[in-house]
């Protein structure tokens, strides 16, 4: 059995049952420590879960402990959010980005750029290269603001989802959160990752999100090279421990 324990209004773990008797023998835990294993309620002090257990004297419980959320559980891992949810979600933080997106390409001369492409579009005609080449010209002389805003975008996405919020301002509104494998909230670099990893899911004709709709854990590609899941329900309803497991409990 694995046990989850709340202290401060955190939770930690799970941890093995005979680390925490362990832990209650050493004084690394109190009786008045409150814990938690899947099949309960709600959260319970230690000396109920373990009354056989010797343990230091419980010190007096907070309100903030008594508050602790359920952690994350099977059937919360398995509420996995799918294909529709997550496009109206994209779609909304395409929106948001829309405008700083557009700031920055028309302070690198986007409109004289795209109205010079117009004029070489009209004077090609049907003919492919000299429409390529016309193309060519407006990438090279926006080259710096396509930079920015794709860097722009790629860190607005890991920024969002490796945050408190699990989420983007899309996902956020849909109700929807970002998480590893085992639920819990991602790093930075992990979440960069992950964006970088939709590059590949773009160049296989968008398969790569196509997957989130027949995949078991409706993930694409980028959440399977990235172990992430994207999940019903707000962060905020799931107080996630640190990105890391740590597996050895500090009283």
């Amino acid at each position: 059995m694995e046990i989850w324990i709340g202290r401060d209004g955190q939770r930690h773990g799970p941890y093995k049952e005979e680390d925490v008797r362990q832990w209650l023998r050493s004084g690394q835990l109190a009786a008045g420590d409150l814990g938690w294993y899947e099949g309960l309620a709600d959260w319970q002090p230690l000396s109920v879960l373990f009354p056989d257990a010797p343990a230091a004297t419980p010190p007096p419980i907070s309100p903030a402990a008594t508050a602790v959320p359920p952690p994350t559980t099977t059937a919360a891992l398995e509420d996995y959010a799918g294909f529709w949810k997550r496009l109206v979600a994209y779609i909304i933080d395409a929106i948001v980005l829309y405008i700083p997106n557009m700031l920055i390409m028309n302070a690198f001369g986007n409109e004289a750029a795209q109205a010079k492409l117009q004029q070489a579009m009209l004077a090609a005609g049907t003919d492919f290269n000299v429409v390529m080449a016309a193309y060519g010209q407006y990438y090279e002389t926006m080259r710096a603001g396509v930079a920015l805003t794709a860097l722009l975008v790629w860190l607005y996405f890991a920024i969002c989802e490796s945050s408190a919020w699990q989420a983007t301002v899309g996902k956020l509104a849909m109700g929807i959160r970002v998480t590893d494998l085992e639920g819990r909230r991602i790093g930075f670099w992990r979440a960069l990752g992950r964006y970088a990893a939709k590059i590949l899911s773009w160049f296989i004709l968008a398969i790569g999100f196509l997957m989130i709709g027949w995949t078991r854990r409706k993930q694409g590609l980028h959440d399977m090279l990235a172990n992430t899941l994207v999940l019903n329900g707000r962060a905020s309803a799931y107080r996630q421990a640190a990105p890391r497991d740590d597996r050895s409990f500090h009283a």
